[in-house]
């Protein structure tokens, strides 16, 4: 994955599967940490992500 994708790949693959699993929610935390910023596009992917958890489109996985 290119660095500079790698959050909206993430929020894809979640929108993809219906799913935020802890390894998606990780990963996010981890580029968001890395990076130290957070681009528009990333943002606007992220931000649509929480609109989709909150109208009940995506579920969030509980860690085991």
């Amino acid at each position: 994955m290119k660095t500079t994708h790698v959050i909206r790949q993430l929020v894809a693959k979640a929108l993809h599967i219906k799913q935020l699993t802890p390894d998606i929610e990780n990963e996010i935390n981890y580029e968001l940490t890395r990076l130290g910023y957070i681009s528009d596009a990333d943002y606007e992917a992220l931000e649509l992500l929480m609109a989709e958890m909150d109208a009940g489109r995506i579920r969030l996985v509980p860690s085991p």
